[in-house]
């Protein structure tokens, strides 16, 4: 048999080696460069998704703070009362008749005991002469009959009676110049006359009112606190008293009573309060608001009002912090209130001393929100604020 010129030439073991390192080597190549590609890719994702969150990140918001700190706290309850004259009356006259003169002007202020007004007398003074002359003659009679008694030319009987008639003769004289004094109008004490409509010649009833009396230096002022601070109450204690009427101005008195009877629908004990008047700025049917000095002066921690935020589960506030990249954020904190004055409220926890409150822009931020802080309009801070219309 012959043997073929051409034959398939046989490798030899370390070329089959060689071969079978190269194909390794390019299967490796090829895995290395696709993780590559892969992880690039996800590296590039990764990098454009973080650009585009940069870019839809909340901006800042601008809002208003303020310092967290200590302060002199007058412990104080408040109350809004009303007031009335310490004396105050409507004058009327007892008695019908015929104005005859108008002593005083609207307005006058007048002594105790001042002419007011005169109503014409002419027969009741006619009709007290009458009874005087009757008096007169009965007395007559009793010292005759007396004299004639002495010579027991008389009884006793008509002795005494001649007495009995002599008193009752007064007694008549007595009701009739008490009727001619009733028609003689007087003030029965000093102070300030209202605006009157009376005029000579005009017929008055009884219980007539003829003009308004007041007292007006000091004043009264009646005002109602719970019976829970009753424990904090007593004659003598400070108050002090402002009116919308004088914005600005503070009036200032003493506790002069307290009730002895709590009303048993609310639960409110009635105070009554004496405040200087003395340029009659206040008067009787005003209503005033009211500070009772209520305990010994204290250091607190005092917020605005406007850095409180009331909800369902309690008070919070925004607390200013820096973050990691040299910026400002917030973050909310609960806190417990105290009292309030004016425009300040009393922090009891949740904040420390040199704490930055957010007061102004609360509803624009929430947890982690970075912001800008302006104060070139911060949101009131007076302990004892004006209303704004005046």
């Amino acid at each position: 048999m012959e043997t073929s010129q051409f034959q398939i030439p046989q490798h030899d073991a370390a070329t089959t080696r060689r071969l079978f390192r190269r194909r390794l080597i390019i299967v490796i190549v090829s895995v290395l460069i696709l993780a590559s590609g892969i992880v690039g890719f996800n590296l590039f994702k990764a990098h454009m998704i973080g650009q585009v969150l940069a870019q839809n990140a909340s901006p800042k918001q601008t809002i208003a703070t303020a310092t967290v700190k200590y302060d002199d706290w007058q412990p104080q309850i408040g109350a809004v009362g009303t007031l009335r004259a310490v004396r105050g009356v409507d004058v009327t006259t007892e008695v019908a008749g015929l104005v005859r003169s108008v002593n005083f002007h609207s307005g006058q202020d007048i002594d105790s005991g001042a002419l007011l007004v005169q109503l014409n007398a002419d027969s009741d003074v006619a009709q007290q002469q009458a009874l005087a002359a009757a008096a007169d003659l009965a007395e007559v009679v009793y010292k005759r009959d007396q004299v004639q008694f002495q010579a027991q030319a008389v009884a006793q009987s008509l002795v005494d009676s001649d007495a009995a008639d002599l008193k009752n003769k007064r007694a008549q004289v007595a009701a009739q110049a008490a009727l001619v004094a009733k028609k003689t109008l007087r003030a029965p004490f000093a102070g300030a006359l209202g605006i009157t409509t009376l005029n000579p010649g005009q017929f008055l009833n009884p219980g007539d009112k003829v003009v308004t009396l007041q007292q007006l230096d000091p004043i009264l002022v009646d005002f109602r606190l719970p019976q829970q601070a009753l424990s904090r109450i007593a004659v003598g204690q400070p108050v002090t008293l402002s009116a919308d009427t004088w914005p600005g101005v503070t009036f200032t008195g003493r506790i002069t009573a307290v009730n002895p009877l709590i009303d048993s629908a609310t639960r409110n004990v009635q105070i009554e309060a004496s405040v200087e008047n003395h340029a009659r700025q206040l008067f009787p049917g005003m209503f005033g608001h009211l500070n009772v000095d209520a305990g010994k002066q204290v250091r607190a921690l005092t917020l605005p009002q406007s850095a409180i935020t009331y909800n369902p589960y309690g008070a919070t506030v925004f607390l200013v912090t820096a973050d990691n990249k040299g910026g400002q954020t917030v973050k909310q904190s609960f806190v417990t209130v105290g009292e309030t004055r004016g425009d300040q409220v009393q922090a009891l926890t949740g904040v420390k001393e040199g704490d930055v409150v957010v007061t102004a822009g609360q509803l624009k931020i929430k947890n982690g929100t970075p912001v800008a802080i302006d104060n070139s309009h911060e949101p009131s801070n007076d302990p004892n604020p004006t209303p704004q219309e005046h």
